[in-house]
């Protein structure tokens, strides 16, 4: 054994970057909803960045360490401790038997993701660990369920070097989100006034957000088109519902769909939303693919630099 789970709740996840290839299959991508701050965390391990790690939504997590190794945490503030002292919210540290970690309840942000040298152990399938439930795949057991007390998490070795975190890679989940949308087809069903609304207004995260899709709240927006047929859905569309409020499609979102759409996050912009709380407040800002994948190439140098 290698950790064992004391505290855990639905939102406590094994989680690597997900499935693709099998969308024509209806299977959708799953993986870390916050795939940056997954990548940083193995990163310190020396892993590869895609490796299995637990996605830890909201807290409330608890383990008991049945063997020494290194560790690593990244993302969210979620007030972690180690035999009761505080670790930081980004950073690699040092584990022994016995000893036992627990993350409490959001401080800033919304998810961490907890990696172990070469990833957690389990069962692939489709090419992946990642737990997806409404699909019944993927998780410690290979059956689409979150993280329970008694489980038990393996990994194999110890950590090659560990690194420490760049503090100016560290974001800030505090401040206001700034979500870049690459605009997409139906943008031009969208009346005038409804473009201007959508991108020189506030949104406010809704309470009903999950690993399907997140709602924002805002100015209602208008639509030409009032059915289509249903189309292949990207990660990050964002949909525009009879009622004007717009949903941002996350990793297990549904494979196709039949709502016109603004456009589409960028991968960046689907990460620093699964950080978003309900009640926090965001804006869009539209750009282009290519502008997009300048973004994303900027973002990826630090873990090769």
């Amino acid at each position: 054994m290698s950790l064992v789970i004391d505290r855990s709740t639905p939102f406590i996840l094994l989680q690597d970057r997900g499935r693709f290839g099998c969308r024509h299959l209806g299977v959708t991508q799953g993986g870390a909803l916050d795939w940056v701050s997954m990548g940083w965390a193995n990163w310190m391990l020396g892993n590869p960045l895609d490796a299995a790690v637990v996605e830890i939504g909201l807290g409330a997590f608890n383990l008991t360490c049945q063997r020494d190794g290194s560790l690593a945490i990244a993302g969210a503030d979620l007030g972690a401790t180690l035999d009761g002292q505080p670790l930081p919210a980004w950073g690699a540290f040092k584990v022994r038997i016995g000893q036992r970690l627990a993350f409490a309840h959001p401080r800033q942000g919304a998810r961490a993701y907890l990696a172990a040298p070469d990833g957690f152990l389990g069962e692939r399938q489709l090419g992946s660990l990642s737990t997806v439930a409404r699909e019944e795949l993927g998780g410690l057991n290979a059956n689409g369920k979150a993280l329970a007390i008694g489980d038990q998490l393996h990994w194999q070795g110890d950590a090659p070097q560990v690194r420490n975190m760049p503090r100016a890679q560290i974001p800030d989940f505090s401040a206001d989100a700034r979500l870049e949308l690459i605009l997409g087809a139906q943008i031009g069903d969208f009346s005038g006034q409804s473009l201007f609304d959508a991108f020189n207004n506030q949104w406010t995260v809704d309470t009903r957000a999950d690993r399907m899709g997140v709602r924002l709240l805002g100015p209602k927006l208008e639509c030409r088109t009032q059915s289509m047929i249903s189309e292949g859905i990207s990660l990050g569309a964002v949909q525009v519902p009879p009622d004007g409020q717009p949903i941002a499609l996350l990793n297990d979102r549904q494979t196709i769909g039949g709502y016109p759409r603004l456009g589409a996050l960028t991968p960046l912009a689907v990460a620093r939303l699964a950080q978003c709380l309900p009640g926090a407040k965001l804006h869009f800002a539209p750009t282009v693919q290519e502008a997009a994948h300048q973004e994303h190439r900027k973002a990826l140098t630090g873990w090769w630099s």
